[in-house]
């Protein structure tokens, strides 16, 4: 009777043992991986990615100043001089097989993504309509996909805090109603910008709020972006103009009278930024803008 009772605690015993085995895995399992509330649905992420790929540029500067891994991005984004990407791959919505070969744990791209089943069945992919959110939000919402949202949180506050206090000292430099114009000559087209199109105007406009010509508002601020011809672009520059421009751009228009003419320019209020760095919105890409901006504009 004994030795039965002694058995029948041992095998209660390991079935308990066994039950928490169970119980641990479990709730390991469930460390594992978070859900994400995407656009297309809840959506099962690690907890911890270790090797992720972006189908669109600005999305990886939000990873990178996350410290997350990144083993695949798009051209624009690669060829952002800002983002150390050595040993990463260029890889676009077609290149399914490489994607395959890159082994990501996530992929993240715009809504506009081709193939976007098969993507999913490669990795877990999580896509985002373009201002959807607003720049800020985007970054917080690349946070929770990463399992860092209170990384992206911290970094937005901060942000906020030191651009309006960048754009409080330049009114008091320039004055409250000094308007300022962002422009870009790309593929032989003079383009205005309104206030969430890159280019620094969300720093500009939103954060630091500095104001744009009415004109510029009336045409660029509900699309983010306007088709100029040369000769009406002094009707759209305000007493500062910033222009986006690459080495490689063509840029003869600034060589024309009607150029020439216009009082920013001749007061040498005009600043001109490397487009390539300045394409984008994320957090890496902002940074540098606000130190562009505050060199410019505070400049002795």
């Amino acid at each position: 009777m004994k030795k039965f009772m002694s058995l029948l605690l041992l095998s209660t015993l390991l079935l308990a043992a066994c039950g928490d085995s169970d119980e641990s895995a479990h709730a390991n399992k469930e460390e594992d991986t978070i859900t994400y509330e995407s656009e297309n649905g809840p959506i099962e992420l690690p907890a911890d990615p270790q090797s992720v790929v972006v189908l669109a540029g600005g999305y990886a500067g939000d990873v990178l100043s996350l410290d997350v891994p990144l083993v695949g991005v798009d051209s624009w984004g690669k060829d952002n001089p800002s983002f150390d990407l050595e040993g990463v791959e260029v890889v676009s919505d077609e290149d399914l097989e490489k994607i395959i070969e890159l082994e990501p744990d996530v992929i993240i791209g715009p809504s506009t993504i081709k193939n976007y089943e098969k993507m999913s069945e490669i990795a877990p992919t999580v896509t985002f309509t373009y201002n959807e959110h607003d720049y800020l939000q985007r970054h917080i919402e690349v946070g929770k996909v990463l399992n860092k949202e209170e990384e992206a949180q911290k970094w937005v506050d901060d942000f906020k805090q030191r651009a309006a206090q960048a754009g409080e000292d330049i009114k008091e430099k320039i004055g409250e109603d000094a308007t300022v114009t962002v422009i870009e000559n790309f593929d032989k087209e003079l383009y205005v910008f309104g206030d969430n199109w890159g280019r620094g105007t969300e720093i500009l406009y939103q954060a630091m709020g500095l104001k744009m010509p009415e004109s510029v508002e009336e045409v660029a601020l509900e699309d983010g972006y306007y088709t100029l011809s040369l000769e009406v672009l002094p009707d759209y520059v305000g007493d500062y103009l910033v222009i986006s421009k690459t080495e490689e751009t063509e840029s003869s228009f600034m060589e024309t009278e009607t150029y020439n003419n216009i009082p920013a320019v001749q007061n040498d209020q005009v600043f001109v930024a490397d487009a390539e760095t300045f394409y984008f919105n994320d957090p890496i890409t902002l940074d540098n803008q606000l130190d562009f901006f505050t060199e410019s504009f505070l400049a002795e």
